[in-house]
């Protein structure tokens, strides 16, 4: 079965988690939220009629700042509200009112509550403002006073405009006035219930035993309530309040609860509707989520793949600045690191391989070399044994001289052997620090020569320094010395009798080179690389007549390296030509 990637799983859990989500906020619409918002209802209207009695000092209830604070009570919780007394009379002007004076000075009251209840548009469309000339037919308040009366309204009449209200049977009442003072709550939210309130009242009053006591110990009442004529439902709050005369008054509300399950079974249908295209946006973000964040993971996983087959030459980035982005940066950098590691790997592992064949050839070398030292130790040894026996002997006086000398001759090839041993042992060791000192080599192909005058003479030969615009050159004048020893004894041991041995000397910008040749018999092609190993003899008996160790070209060869200094042996016309040449 074909595994699931990680974008299908993604997807599948992203709609899980929207679709548990929804269906969370679902049912605690259906389950909750109606008793949430009743009880969130009614602590706010609870919490406000507190501040409201804070507020107020003392037993006035008709300032205007009073009746200010009940009206944004009453618009900002659609309630209804009066203070009354423990018998049920209301002692607090009606918040929603028009104040007209007549000409004499008198102020007529007009509370308007219950008014526009039922003629609120067409107030609204009077549009009553201060100034206005307005006649209110209506009912007197049972108690006047002569400066100031309260007339309840049946009928207005707007200068210039039409009466609006209704005129009931039996007395009442027309006075007119000019507007001083309107209170009226903006018509896009007027509480049409006043009557309710008044209904209210007339249900709870006179209290009841058990509403009393509650009442007297100053602790707020909080009842549900169903209006009989029309059957909806509303929160009844009465919260008392201990005036400055010791006597209780009452903070009686009435706020509707009946839209809060209006607003539920609304959203019921709503969310129904809601749900079906929500279903369908959740899969659309589901799918675009899941490949936002798998793409750049797919890319991850795919580098990681090739970075398993050890491939860390591609790499393909992510441009965003996250967390994912840094990590496709640190995998990069980690590829990066990977690469050069295995390619030093792969040089390490090829120089071990050379440093593996290096030691298996000089551990051939050196098996060889102490064959060769022994075979060549050998030799002197028993010619001096034998000689050193015949003199024990006691051998006739003309032959003993000869005897001494041929110990002494065999005893100076041995210690010629045993330095250049020594010689090749501390340049094989590493632990050499070059002196470099400037110097002209035609100085120390002079000095040589002078040494080795003997060795000219013995053969008859003549040595020759030939320099060209020389140029000083950079090196350990010690070592140079016995290179330049080693090709000039050399090139003595195999020159012709008779012969002329040259050293030359060329410099240019780049480099200084310089020669040691002879007239003699030339190497075959093959010896020409080979005869700078240790030991090595073309031809076994004639390096024995000459006397050779087998060992200078190996010196020289060690210190010309040690030197940087490149060489090589060639043949000439009639002879054999060493070259040195070391670079500016």
């Amino acid at each position: 079965m074909r595994a699931r990637g990680i974008t299908f799983k993604l997807f599948v859990m992203t709609v899980l988690c929207f679709l548990c989500f929804y269906g969370m906020v679902i049912l605690c619409q259906l389950l909750f939220f109606d008793s949430f918002y009743q009880k969130q209802k009614i602590n706010r209207v609870e919490a406000q009629l507190k501040s409201i009695s804070a507020k107020i000092t003392g037993d006035d209830w008709h300032t205007s700042q009073t009746l200010n604070e009940v009206r944004r009570f009453m618009l900002r919780n659609k309630s209804q509200f009066a203070v009354v007394t423990m018998d049920g009379r209301m002692v607090m002007d009606d918040p929603y009112h028009i104040k007209l004076k007549q000409d004499d000075g008198k102020i007529i009251v007009v509370p308007l509550s219950v008014f526009m209840s039922q003629y609120g548009t067409a107030l609204q469309s009077a549009d009553v403002g201060v100034g206005d000339r307005l006649t209110v037919t209506g009912e007197l308040e049972a108690t006047v006073s002569e400066e100031v009366v309260t007339l309840f309204p049946f009928l207005l009449e707007k200068q210039g405009l039409k009466p609006f209200g209704y005129m009931p049977e039996g007395d009442s009442v027309e006075m007119a006035g000019v507007v001083i003072e309107v209170a009226l709550p903006v018509f896009k939210t007027v509480i049409q219930g006043q009557g309710l309130l008044l209904e209210a009242l007339d249900e709870w009053f006179p209290l009841s035993e058990e509403r009393l006591q509650q009442l007297e110990r100053l602790d707020t009442v909080k009842e549900e309530w169903v209006d009989s004529w029309s059957g909806l439902r509303y929160e009844v709050i009465v919260k008392p309040r201990l005036q400055d005369s010791g006597d209780i008054e009452l903070l009686f509300t009435v706020t509707s609860l009946q839209e809060i399950s209006d607003a539920n079974a609304a959203l019921r249908l709503f969310y129904l509707y809601l749900g079906m295209g929500g279903i369908a946006l959740i899969l659309v973000l589901s799918l675009f989520f899941s490949k936002l964040v798998a793409r750049p993971l797919i890319v991850l996983n795919r580098t990681a793949e090739r970075m398993v087959q050890l491939d860390f030459t591609a790499h393909a980035g992510i441009r965003q600045k996250d967390e994912l982005g840094s990590l496709s940066d640190n995998l990069y950098i980690l590829s990066q690191n990977l690469d050069t590691a295995l390619l030093e790997v792969n040089e390490a592992n090829q120089q071990l391989l050379a440093d593996m064949e290096h030691k298996k050839k000089l551990s051939l070398v050196q098996q060889e070399f102490f064959s060769n030292a022994s075979h060549e130790l050998k030799t002197p040894l028993s010619i001096i044994k034998s000689f050193a026996e015949g003199l024990q002997d006691g051998v006739g006086a003309g032959k003993r001289d000869h005897y001494i000398q041929v110990v002494i001759d065999e005893s100076d090839k041995m210690q010629a052997l045993v330095n250049d041993m020594l010689d090749l042992a501390i340049l094989d060791s590493g632990s050499i620090e070059l002196r470099r000192t400037s110097f002209m080599v035609s100085d120390l192909a002079e000095k040589v020569i002078e040494k080795m005058v003997h060795l000219l003479d013995e053969k008859t030969l003549q040595a020759a320094i030939a320099p060209a615009n020389e140029r000083p050159i950079l090196a350990d004048i010690r070592w140079m010395e016995q290179v330049v020893t080693n090709f000039v004894t050399n090139a003595i041991r195999h020159a012709d009798e008779g012969s002329l041995i040259l050293i030359g000397i060329e410099s240019s910008d780049a480099h200084t080179s310089f020669f040691v040749e002879n007239k003699g018999e030339r190497l075959p092609e093959e010896q020409l690389t080979q005869i700078w190993d240790r030991f090595y003899r073309g031809e076994h008996s004639r390096s024995r007549q000459t006397g050779g160790t087998g060992l200078g070209l190996s010196i020289v060869k060690l210190i010309l390296e040690l030197h940087q200094f490149s060489y090589q042996a060639e043949n000439t016309a009639d002879g054999v030509r060493f070259t040195v040449t070391v670079q500016r």
